[in-house]
């Protein structure tokens, strides 16, 4: 199994993820990105352990590292690509509380590519990173990203509404920006479970609805504009509209590729083939063009950059802003959010209401010879989109079976207009891998 996944290394703390893996992590991004390194962490309990020993790792390989303490994944990302240096940033992102992860970030800011996490994979594995002499080592440096993350974003638009946002930082490294970026915008801000603690207490890090009952509650007392939740590094934003009721990640993805292919007139917008759509029937109604990708953020980002697309993102509230930052972000997706309400004067319910509404269906079986599916499904489905898996496409709807790359499971994903053609597709999804697995 690889060791990098679709955003890095993830595992339990201490269990699968240790502090001897991370110090050798941080030789392999040295031995690979010589020169001075930035390091962030978010607020998980293992992330300063994580992080002091990536440091290390860093420096034991004769490269410079700077600490930038606590932040969002695209506050690192954004501070690595002003400064045109290498990044690691310690965190799990949204998965539970027991874990963490630590992914590589390129001198653009962009997450390392698949080949790049290939070939950091080859160097860790085989030991071959550079160990220092004992008059070579690197030095330890501190500095802080979060000012510029945060000017940046709140000086990229320019509204004089006072809109009134509740904001549910889920106690994680969001609470040091967002909160601050809708201040400088004279918003009315009301922050919940915006203290750093690692433990998580009141949510999941994941922002699904089912955790964000306290947040649509507040909405609706605090009579606000919207309201947004973040993961637990802040690269993901998702919404509720000022009724209190929870908005769709793939409808808001869909809604903002809409935006931007109107600002610019026309243009490429890159999601995964997992994303509903809606987004196509958006993009193209607004005269743009979608492209489809395999599962992935970085997968999205190295697209996007080689469409010079105008805007992309995936269905699970990662919006990626390519004249900002080459990479999901949480804090830039609500400013924009918020960006477009004020420009067509309409509430966040009335404008998703104008995006075309789809039913999907999501589920998974298991599959442990994922290469006789892949082939099989080839030959089944010649016409089909094989990015990722097959996505087979109909009239009213499509379907997509997905071999999953770090689990013994095949993914099911159905979309119909209506939740009686979404039911029948994902049936016939269930069928096919059971021809095929037997």
């Amino acid at each position: 199994m690889s060791l990098f996944g679709t955003n890095g290394v993830r595992g339990i703390a201490n269990e699968e993820l240790t502090a001897e893996m991370a110090l050798d992590l941080g030789r392999v991004i040295a031995t690979l990105k010589p020169g001075r390194i930035a390091v962030a962490c978010d607020t998980r309990l293992s992330s300063f352990m994580l992080k002091s020993a990536v440091l290390a790792g860093i420096m034991s390989a004769g490269s410079d590292a700077i600490d930038l303490g606590i932040a969002p994944t695209p506050a690192l990302q954004f501070y690595a690509k002003n400064n045109r240096i290498a990044g690691v940033v310690v965190t799990a992102s949204h998965n539970p509380r027991e874990y963490n992860g630590i992914k590589f970030v390129q001198e653009n800011g962009a997450e390392f590519f698949r080949e790049m996490d290939e070939e950091s994979e080859k160097i860790y594995n085989s030991k071959t990173f550079k160990i220092a002499r004992w008059n070579e080592v690197g030095t330890l440096l501190r500095d802080e990203c979060i000012e510029p993350y945060v000017s940046a974003i709140a000086e990229s638009v320019d509204f004089d509404k006072k809109f009134r946002v509740v904001v549910d930082c889920g106690n994680g490294a969001g609470s040091l920006t967002t909160p601050e970026i809708l201040k400088r915008l004279d918003c009315e801000v009301l922050g919940i479970n915006c203290n750093l603690d690692g433990r998580f207490p009141a949510r999941n890090p994941e922002p699904v609805e089912k955790e964000l009952g306290l947040l649509k509650k507040t909405v609706v007392e605090f009579r606000a504009d919207l309201g947004v939740a973040h993961d637990g590094d802040a690269d993901r934003a998702v919404f509720v509209d000022e009724k209190g009721e929870f908005v769709s990640e793939d409808a808001m993805l869909a809604l903002m590729a809409k935006h931007y292919v109107e600002k610019n007139g026309g243009g490429i917008v890159v999601t995964p083939v997992s994303s509903s759509r809606c987004v196509e029937d958006a993009v193209e109604e607004a005269g743009g063009e979608v492209v489809y990708t395999a599962v992935g953020s970085p997968v999205v980002a190295k697209v996007m950059m080689e469409k010079k697309a105008i805007f992309g993102g995936e269905g699970n509230g990662g919006l990626i802003f390519p004249e900002h930052l080459l990479a999901r972000d949480g804090g830039m997706s609500v400013v924009k959010v918020l960006e477009i309400m004020y420009e067509t004067g309409k509430s966040i319910s009335e404008l998703i209401s104008e995006i075309p509404k789809y039913y999907m269906l999501k589920g998974k079986v298991e599959c442990r010879n994922k290469e006789k599916v892949l082939r099989e499904l080839r030959k089944m489905f010649p016409d089909a989109n094989h990015v990722d898996g097959a996505r087979i496409d109909y009239e009213d709807g499509w379907l997509l079976i997905r071999p999953s790359g770090t689990e013994p499971i095949a993914r099911i994903y159905a979309e119909g207009k209506t939740k009686q053609r979404a039911e029948e597709l994902y049936r016939e999804g269930q069928s096919i891998l059971k021809s095929i697995l037997g």
